[in-house]
Order: structure tokens, then sequence, then C-alpha cells
């Protein structure tokens, strides 16, 4: 039997790492393999089929390309690893027994693969590379709290979609702290909350309020890119579909990373079926309390429940209650940040910071005036506002 022959029934017995066969390099692989004792054709269609899905991937060698689909994989034994359970000895030998066969793949040359080929004439290539792929996948296992496993290994920001499913955000937002002009000390407690959400210490819920367009789901968006190689991740959750973090907890808290269930612009209505919800969870049901998961939330309104004259005024006989309920839920943040309009000053250096990361070369009293005009037409002074005039200005460069 030949090398490739026996290499393509050793995949077969693939348990552990079972759906990496349906990978789709993978499986072009083996679509090759098996056409080796068939139609000479039809094996050089499926070797250039092979070499074209690894084409169409973000790595340039089959080596790279095997130790990020091995170390991405989502199964039975890295959930395992992932809960703090013991794997049960025969899988453990297992997954090294199919290390071994994925090492063969990863170590397979274009010249190697030719060998079972009876045509002289033209083939595409590919690059080859050296790599470890058991010690790459002990590395990943020993630090899976930084890592993760599938979806969470390769992305770090998600939100929900259609069937509540967790789908992640394939170009998430870049910002970064350093982007950020002040508000130091707003963003300094976000991090140092995060941080101990890292380092398995309490960190509180935190409720983000203030003027629209002063960087609050900036700043939470800007703490996970700087914290996301530590093993952050960010699931945000619209207001309607508050119903489902239960079910989302459940989800997550078994997990090794830690994840930020982010809110962002949130406020009801007084009879609003969603603020009873999120009431309930920040209480603390019993799906609640996992230890890697906290809420963040930002809110152009202190109390978060929009009220009226008369809810305030009082046409209900017990309404000193009515507005203490109304009010209550943002109590059960354990942390409030609120993020100020921003005065002449920090608008201004704001707008200086902005103009000269984009490498805009104005005289300084020019800008200034351009920008507070700006902000005139625009309702007022605001971090966003800033951005959006540089970013004007750029335009017109």
């Amino acid at each position: 039997m030949t090398q490739l022959k026996a290499l393509n029934i050793r995949l077969q017995s693939l348990a552990v790492f079972r759906a990496l066969l349906n990978d789709p390099v993978v499986a072009a692989l083996c679509g090759y393999l098996d056409s080796l004792s068939g139609d000479p054709a039809q094996s050089v269609s499926r070797y250039a089929a092979f070499v074209s899905a690894l084409y169409g991937t973000e790595k340039r060698t089959l080596a790279g390309y095997i130790q990020s689909i091995v170390n991405n994989d989502e199964n039975a034994y890295i959930r395992m690893i992932g809960m703090g359970a013991e794997p049960w000895p025969e899988m453990d030998a297992d997954v090294w027994a199919e290390l071994e066969i994925l090492q063969a793949v990863a170590d397979l040359t274009p010249e190697t693969l030719r060998q079972g080929l009876d045509w002289a004439g033209y083939l595409p290539g590919f690059p080859v590379k050296k790599l470890d792929i058991a010690e790459s996948y002990r590395e990943r296992c020993a630090n899976i709290h930084r890592y993760g496993y599938g979806i969470y290994a390769k992305y770090h920001m998600f939100y929900i979609g259609p069937e509540n499913k967790i789908i992640p955000v394939r170009n998430p937002d870049k910002t970064r702290l350093s982007s950020l002009v002040d508000y130091k000390r707003e963003q300094q407690i976000i991090l140092d909350n995060t941080l101990a959400l890292l380092n398995g210490k309490p960190a509180a819920n935190i409720l983000l309020t203030g003027d629209a367009g002063t960087g609050k789901s900036s700043t939470i968006k800007a703490v996970v890119n700087e914290l996301h190689k530590k093993g952050l991740r960010i699931l945000e959750v619209r207001k309607e579909q508050l119903h489902a973090i239960p079910a989302i907890l459940d989800e997550l808290n078994t997990n090794p990373l830690k994840f930020i269930l982010f809110i962002d612009d949130l406020s009801f209505q007084k009879d609003d079926d969603n603020f009873s919800a999120l009431k309930a969870i920040l209480e603390g049901s019993v799906s609640a309390k996992a230890s890697n998961i906290v809420i963040y939330a930002t809110s152009n309104r202190r109390h978060l429940v929009k009220e009226s004259f008369s809810q305030r005024d009082g046409d209900e006989v017990h309404r000193n209650d009515t507005i203490q309920q109304l009010i209550s839920l943002s109590e059960r943040f354990g942390i409030h940040v609120t993020f100020q309009k921003p005065d002449k000053k920090t608008y201004l250096d704001i707008v200086h910071h902005l103009a000269r990361e984009q490498g805009i070369s104005m005289d300084e009293n020019e800008l200034d005036i351009l920008a507070e005009r700006y902000a005139l037409n625009r309702g007022g002074r605001s971090a966003r506002a800033a951005k959006q005039f540089v970013d004007g200005l750029v335009s017109q460069q």
C-alpha cells in the first residue's frame, strides 16, 4: 500500500478530530487521495481543487492551516479541558494518536502528493513549513483560558442572531484605548473591573450613562480590543433579546474564557417586559451566577426608564414606591460610570488629537473655529462630533 493511500485510511479513523474531515481543505485532500487509483485526469483535477481550497484560506502553508484548524476545533476533549475536567484515559490517548495523523498531513509537500499522479505536465504548488502540531495543541490546552476553542478561539466579538444563535463579528470595531482622548478616569474604572474578571476576582456589572457621543460604547469595545488576547470576549445583546440571556449564560458559564454581555443604548418604558427580565438577571437568579460573565450596559438615561410627568407628579396612590421601582434597576449594577459631555477645552483637545492622528495640517485657530462651528450645528460638543468633524476634513483632502 502506498504512503498516500495509507494516509487516506488513517484520516478516516479520526474520532476526536472527526469534524475536521468536513473542513473544505481536508475534504478536498481526501477527495484527491480517493481518486489516485482512478482516472489520471480526475486525479489531476482533484489535486488542483485541493490546492485551490488551500489558496482560498488565510494561511500560506498546509502546515499552518492544519495547525489552525486543529487548535480551533471544538471537540469533546477540548470541552472537558475547558471545563477543568479530567479527560478519560482512552480519549487522552486517542488525541495524541490522532495528532500524529494530522502531523503527517501537515508534513505533506507538493512533491509527495504528486507521487501518486501519472502526469508530467503543469501542476500548482504551495509553500512548505515545518510545524509541531502536537506541541502547539499541548500549549493550547495548557492555556485554554486565554485561547478558548471553536468560534471563540477565532473571533473576539459576537452578537446574537436569529434563533438566539451566537454569531461572530468578522470585521470588528478596532478602536483602541490609546485613540480615545480624555475620560481616562472613567476608562480606568472599566479596565480595572475587567482585569479583575480576567484574574478570577469578583467583578461587577457596570452601567455607563451620560450624554450621547461621549464614548461609552467605544470605551467598552476598546477595552475588549486591549484584553482579548488574555481571554476576553464580548457578546452584544439587544434589548429585545434580554429574555435569551439565561440560556446564553447556561451556554457560556462552562467556557474557559471571560465574557462581557454588552447591552447598548438601554432604556425602557414603564411596563416593558424586558425591564423585568433584566432586573431578574441582575438580582441574581441561579443561571446568572456565572463567575466568567459580567454585564456592561450603556444608556443616555440615568435611571433607564422613561418617566412621564404623570408618573412623577402622581396619579397613583403610591407614587413614591412607583418611582423607586423605576429607578431601582440602575442601582442593581455594581458600578455606575458617568460620561459627562465635554467642555470646550476637552472637545478641542479631542479634535487636535484626532487631527494629528490623521495627519491634518491646519492653523490651530482656524481648526478650533471650524470645530466649534461644527459642534454648534450638530447640537453640542461631544467626542462623536469631534470624530465626525475630523473625518469630514479628511474626506476633503
